[in-house]
């Protein structure tokens, strides 16, 4: 009976070895189809043209992506100005503060809502209260869109790396007579700093890459962004979807290729 059992197991180990090798193979396989596509499409395409002019229709001369990647750069830093610092401070009270309390209970659970709503579900929820209600798209609307999906993954990254702050530190510097938000801030905050700079780079590169909010906020225009507030407002994501799918020219496509490459 034990020798069978000793071979079922043995069976079992190896059946399950072969599964997570094949998993973790075909993981690796699609990134890595996915990075080649990429480069085959997108290398052609890249030139000093393409990197320092603005996009412009089909058939105009020295076609280009940098006012969508200055634009990207507007909207994305805009979202992360609007996020981070409500979404630290709220990760820090549910981990310092709040803990299992009854608000901190319905916070979290709002908060695990909010990372589950569908991007094109934020982008038409800021155009109904933004842009019907100023009139027009703006690199701005963008901004409160992305800065809605960035918020909830910021909160949960900082509390999460807060909670895992031995409590010893805590103690040490309550006994030395530190205020609880002293011994937080400049104790529990600064040991945690690395893993909240993570979290908060990752909610960056997650909504940096967004395209289906952008198009009910700030939608695109073939120019420089300099009405960030007041008018459309290019950006990578939706020049690529433009370029790659929109159009019917080879032209645009490559452009979008390019702009993928750079962007990736």
């Amino acid at each position: 009976m034990q020798p069978r059992a000793a071979t079922f197991r043995k069976l079992n180990d190896a059946l399950m070895r072969t599964f997570s090798a094949f998993a973790t193979f075909l993981a690796l396989a699609l990134m890595a189809w996915i990075i080649y596509t990429i480069v085959k499409e997108g290398a052609p395409a890249l030139s000093w043209t393409l990197l320092s002019n603005p996009s412009k229709p089909y058939g105009e001369p020295e076609n280009g992506i940098a006012n969508a990647l200055l634009g990207t750069l507007y909207i994305t830093g805009g979202a992360a100005i609007l996020a981070i610092p409500p979404a630290i401070a709220a990760g820090i009270w549910l981990a310092e503060f709040g803990k299992d309390g009854r608000y901190a209970c319905l916070a979290r659970f709002v908060i695990n809502v909010m990372m589950g709503i569908p991007s094109v579900i934020v982008g038409l929820f800021v155009y109904g209260i933004l842009v019907v209600t100023t009139g027009t798209f703006s690199g701005f609307a963008g901004s409160v869109a992305l800065s809605i999906l960035m918020f909830p993954v910021v909160v949960r990254t900082t509390e999460d790396q807060l909670a895992g702050v031995s409590d010893t530190l805590r103690e040490s510097g309550l006994a030395l007579g530190a205020t609880r938000a002293r011994v937080t801030l400049g104790i529990v905050c600064r040991a945690a700093k690395s893993g909240m700079l993570t979290g908060i780079l990752l909610a960056v590169a997650r909504v940096s890459g967004e395209t289906a909010p952008l198009l009910f906020t700030a939608l695109f225009a073939d120019a420089w962004p300099t009405d960030y507030f007041t008018g459309p407002t290019p950006s990578a994501p939706v020049l690529i979807n433009n370029d790659t799918l929109d159009s019917p020219f080879e032209a645009m496509h490559r452009i979008g290729w390019g702009a993928a490459l750079v962007v990736a």
